[in-house]
């Protein structure tokens, strides 16, 4: 049998320093790591937790097609489902720190979702499974 997984997904930022505190901030993501690469890139994957899911690398944009897509990876859909066991622990710890919601909570079949947006525009499902 074949064990895969999607390990890490790529990010592109603005400013490496910038990014890590929203994620680790403000949404409460774990820091899995942060080494230095060369020509000034680094190595900066965060994490909803260390728990083996995947993991957001964030890659600093280079050049302008890359800064062209930062907060535009999907097309402006919805491109990032963070699951939760506990919605509304989550919606208020994100509303305090300021995360913009683009609608009220609602109940769907595959469970409680709510869309909000990261720092740089990119559009989320915080999502409490059914």
């Amino acid at each position: 049998m074949t064990s895969r997984r999607i390990a890490t997904v790529s990010l592109v930022v603005d400013d490496y320093d910038r990014a890590k505190a929203h994620y680790c901030n403000d949404l409460g993501f774990e820091c899995l790591a942060d080494q230095p690469l060369p020509d000034g890139k680094r190595w900066l994957v965060v994490a909803p937790s260390s728990d083996g899911g995947a993991g957001l690398l964030l890659a600093k944009a280079e050049g302008e097609a890359q800064r062209a897509a930062i907060g535009n990876q999907t097309g402006g859909r919805v491109g990032f489902f963070l699951h939760t066991d506990d919605f509304a622990r989550d919606h208020g710890r994100f509303q305090a720190a300021g995360i913009r919601f683009h609608e009220e909570p609602r109940h769907e079949v595959y469970g409680t979702v709510a869309v909000f947006e990261d720092l740089y525009g990119n559009l989320w499902d915080l999502i409490q499974p059914a």
